[in-house]
């Protein structure tokens, strides 16, 4: 596997991280062998260090320091709410057309954090499709962003006001994820890392690099119907 790089220079790399693909090694997934880490550092031949996280299920831009200064400065940025992230996901059912989203999560420790979401409405879409008592099925594009970045934030806040985003599990839902697998054999949790902003460690410019979505992504946005984003 060659991953797809956005950006590149001797302090940072980031690239459009694949469904799927764990960041580093797990202990929940003790039987991958293959990891972002590793396959970008034998790509580049250079020592990488992830300076956030994306979930294993969710695609888009994944950024790295390339030395120990670089690393440090991103760590400052992310801690002090300095770097702008944006995702599009598609979810169940219709949206309203903002909001933002304050229900603090809790830690594996028990300990509650403070999490702030904001999503605007991108498109809805309305299926002939009975499912349930339902004779329809509603479904809502929207892009997020994140203020603080906890553990499953974005998936976990959507599904507190009840919008899960479509093929995720634990937090999503369990008959919306059977549909997509039987009627079109689509199993991506559809959350993509769409963009980040942030200040360059070193020179301070601004700098955004945006991902475009993964093929699985596009197929599942055309069957839907969504086009405001293709």
């Amino acid at each position: 596997m060659e991953l797809e790089v956005l950006y590149h220079d001797e302090h940072l790399i980031a690239i459009n991280k694949p469904h799927g693909l764990l960041v580093h090694r797990s202990f929940i997934a003790a039987d991958v062998t293959e990891f972002a880490i590793q396959i970008l550092r034998d790509q580049i031949g250079q020592r990488v260090t992830p300076v956030h996280r994306l979930d294993r299920k969710t695609s888009g831009v994944l950024l790295f320091a390339l030395s120990n200064e670089a690393n440090r400065s991103m760590n400052i940025q992310f801690q002090e709410n300095k770097v702008v992230k944006k995702y599009l996901a598609v979810v169940r059912g219709y949206t309203i057309d903002e909001e933002s989203i304050d229900y603090p999560l809790k830690k594996e420790n028990g300990q509650m954090q403070e999490a702030i979401s904001n999503y605007k409405t991108l498109e809805r879409v309305e299926l002939d499709i009975v499912l349930g008592k339902h004779p329809t099925q509603r479904y809502s594009l929207v892009e997020v962003k994140p203020d603080t970045g906890r553990m499953h934030q974005i998936r976990r806040h959507m599904d507190h006001i009840r919008h899960p985003i479509i093929g995720d599990r634990p937090h999503g839902c369990n008959k919306q994820n059977k549909l997509f697998r039987e009627r079109w054999e689509m199993m991506t949790m559809l959350l993509h890392a769409n963009s980040i902003r942030f200040h360059h460690p070193i020179t301070n410019e601004e700098i955004e690099i945006k991902a475009k979505l993964q093929p699985e992504y596009i197929r599942s946005l055309k069957f839907l119907g969504f086009t405001s984003v293709l």
